[in-house]
């Protein structure tokens, strides 16, 4: 994991993210994917898409609610 080279991933993940405190890291124990750190904040996953071919991903990130506190109110979600 992934495809393409290691350090050519990071550099486009900081890229994507806008951020240099972005990094991508290899899984211990795991080949088929990497992680996505933000400093020492774990962001997403990052997976090979072997169906849409070579040098592309999928990223995998989870928003829980306190990720959202003060950001969005599902009851405001009503109102529109």
């Amino acid at each position: 994991m992934p495809d393409q080279p290691f350090d050519e991933l990071n550099a486009s993940v900081k890229e994507i993210f806008n951020s240099q405190a972005v990094e991508v890291r290899r899984r211990p124990n795991k080949s088929d994917s990497a992680e996505i750190y933000k400093g020492e904040e774990f962001l997403g996953v990052l997976y090979d898409d072997d169906d849409a071919g070579d040098g592309m991903q999928i990223f995998n990130m989870a928003i829980l609610d306190i990720d959202l506190e003060g950001d969005f109110d599902a009851d405001d979600e009503d109102d529109a």
